[in-house]
C-alpha cells in the first residue's frame, strides 16, 4: 500500500510539473514509513518548480506512514510540505500534519514572515503560548504561530498546494495538469470523506436518509470511540 501511495504521489507531481519529477520511494524506517522523492544518495531530496522556464522553487514533500486504529488502512501519522525559494535554507511556508496533535492542531500551516504587528501581539498575553515564548526570553517569530486549516479530516493536500502555487505564482507546468489535479484531488476528498464517514456513521446516515437512501443500523453495532479521541472532532 505504501508503494501505490508513492506511485500515486509520483503520477501526480510528474503529471502536473513534468516527467523530471523526482520519483517518490516508500521505505521502511522501523515503526513507520517515509515516502518521500529520493536522490540518488537515497537523501530526501526537494522537487523544482520552475516559473517562466528557470528554477525559482523546490518543494520538500515528505511523509510517515502507518497503520490506522483498525489496522486496516494505511494512514498519514505525519507529513510535511515546505516550500522553498531558489537555494534559501529556510522554507516560505510549511503545510504540516501531526496525526495525533490536537494542541497545536494538528493539520496547520506555518508562514515564515514577519510583521511587527504580530510580534506584538504574540508578547501581550502573560499566559499559554506567549507566557512560554516570554520565558525563553526571546523575540517571538511569525512562523512559529500554527494556522489551522480544516482539522485531521478536511485537512489541504498536495494537490492543493500545487494548485495554490500555479494560481499565486504561475509555476510552469504540463499541458493537461489541470486534469491530473482535478483528478488526484477527487480521490484524496473522497478517501477523507469515507475517513469522517468512519467517524462519525450515524450522521452520514442521516443525510443518505434524507436524500432518500435506505439505510439501516448494522445488528451487531460496532464499538464506538468515545467523541474525544474521533479525529473529525479535533482541532
Amino acid at each position: 500500500m505504501a508503494m501505490e501511495f508513492a506511485d500515486k504521489l509520483t503520477a501526480l507531481t510528474r503529471g502536473v510539473l513534468g516527467e523530471d519529477s523526482p520519483r517518490f520511494h516508500a521505505v521502511n524506517t522501523g515503526s513507520r514509513i517515509r515516502v518521500s522523492p529520493i536522490s540518488e544518495a537515497e537523501r530526501v531530496s526537494r522537487i523544482p518548480i520552475s516559473i517562466g522556464g528557470r528554477s525559482r522553487l523546490s518543494l520538500l514533500a515528505c511523509y510517515y506512514c502507518c497503520w490506522d486504529n483498525a489496522s486496516m488502512f494505511l494512514a498519514t501519522d505525519q507529513a510535511d510540505l515546505k516550500l522553498f525559494y531558489d537555494k534559501v535554507p529556510d522554507p516560505l511556508i510549511r503545510f504540516e500534519y501531526v496525526r495525533r496533535s490536537e494542541d497545536p492542531p494538528g493539520a496547520h500551516i506555518q508562514v515564515h514572515a514577519h510583521r511587527d504587528e504580530m510580534a506584538y501581539l504574540l508578547r501581550l498575553a502573560d499566559s499559554g503560548r506567549p507566557k512560554q515564548g516570554l520565558r525563553r526570553d526571546r523575540l517571538p517569530r511569525l512562523a512559529e504561530m500554527h494556522l489551522p486549516v480544516g482539522g485531521h479530516r478536511m485537512r489541504p493536500s498536495l494537490e492543493d498546494v500545487l494548485l495554490f502555487l500555479k494560481r499565486e505564482f504561475a509555476i510552469d507546468t504540463t499541458d493537461n495538469w489541470r486534469t491530473v489535479i482535478v483528478e488526484h484531488l477527487t480521490d484524496w476528498r473522497l478517501t477523507q470523506l469515507k475517513s469522517a464517514v468512519r467517524d462519525a456513521p450515524e450522521a452520514a446516515a442521516e443525510v443518505l436518509r434524507l436524500l432518500g437512501y435506505t439505510v439501516e443500523p448494522p445488528k451487531v453495532g460496532a464499538q464506538r470511540q468515545p467523541r474525544e479521541s474521533v479525529k473529525l472532532f479535533w482541532p
